[in-house]
C-alpha cells in the first residue's frame, strides 16, 4: 500500500484516543480498529448471529446488541472462546480496516489499533507511533472509565505484548507519563508536520 500511514498503538488506558483526538483536529483521517470491532457485531450482522448462537442469547442485550463486558470476560477466561471468536472477527475486522485505509483522504492517516502488533496490522503501516505510561497507571486510568475489575485488567494487560516489547517497535513515543496534555498536543503538532513532510517524500 503506497498511502502514507501511521500505526497509533498502546497497552489499555494509555491515552491512544486522547492522541488520535488530536491529529483528527489537525485534519487527519483516523481509522479505528475497536470502532471497526464494534461495528462488525452491529445488531443483525452476520457476525452478531454467529456468537449469538455459540455462547448463547445472554450475551445479547436487550438492545439487540453484544455485550461485550460479558464476553470479554468470557473470553479471558477461555482460550478457546477466545481463539474462536478471534478467528470469526478477525478477517471481517482486518477486510474493513482495509477498505477504510484505501478510501483515506489525507496526506497521510492513522491506524488506532491497541492489537496493532499483536495482531501484525503493523505490516500494513510506513511507522509505529506508541502511547506510553507504565501498568499501574493503566490499572488506575482504565479502573476510573470502566467497569472492569483491577483482575480483568490486569489479565488484559498480561494478554497484550509488554511494554518493553511494544516500546522496542516504536518508531516513534508520545510519553503519556510525564507529559502535561498541552505538552502532548505540541508533541502532536511536531509529529503532525514530520509525518506530512514523510507523506510528501
Amino acid at each position: 500500500m503506497s498511502k502514507f500511514i501511521i500505526g497509533l498503538t498502546g497497552g489499555i488506558g494509555s491515552g491512544k484516543t486522547t492522541v488520535s483526538n488530536m491529529f483528527a483536529e489537525l485534519g487527519v483521517d483516523i481509522i479505528d480498529a475497536d470502532v471497526v470491532a464494534r461495528e462488525a457485531v452491529a445488531p443483525n450482522s452476520v457476525a452478531l448471529t454467529a456468537i449469538e448462537s455459540y455462547f448463547g442469547a445472554e450475551y445479547i442485550n436487550a438492545k439487540k446488541q453484544l455485550d461485550r463486558a460479558k464476553l470479554r470476560t468470557r473470553i479471558f477466561s477461555n482460550p478457546k472462546d477466545k481463539e474462536w471468536l478471534n478467528s470469526l472477527l478477525h478477517p471481517l475486522i482486518r477486510q474493513e480496516i482495509l477498505n477504510q485505509l484505501a478510501h483515506a483522504q489525507s496526506d497521510y492517516c492513522i491506524l488506532v489499533a491497541p492489537l496493532l502488533l499483536e495482531n501484525s496490522l503493523n505490516k500494513l503501516v510506513s511507522r509505529v507511533l506508541v502511547v506510553d505510561i507504565d501498568e499501574a497507571s493503566q490499572v488506575t486510568r482504565t479502573l476510573a472509565r470502566d467497569t472492569s475489575s483491577q483482575d480483568e485488567i490486569k489479565r488484559i494487560i498480561a494478554s497484550q505484548i509488554s511494554r518493553n516489547e511494544r516500546l522496542r517497535f516504536a518508531d516513534d513515543i508520545i510519553d503519556n507519563q510525564t507529559l502535561t496534555i498541552e505538552q502532548i498536543r505540541q508533541r502532536v503538532q511536531v509529529l503532525h508536520h514530520q509525518y506530512y513532510n514523510d507523506s510528501h517524500q
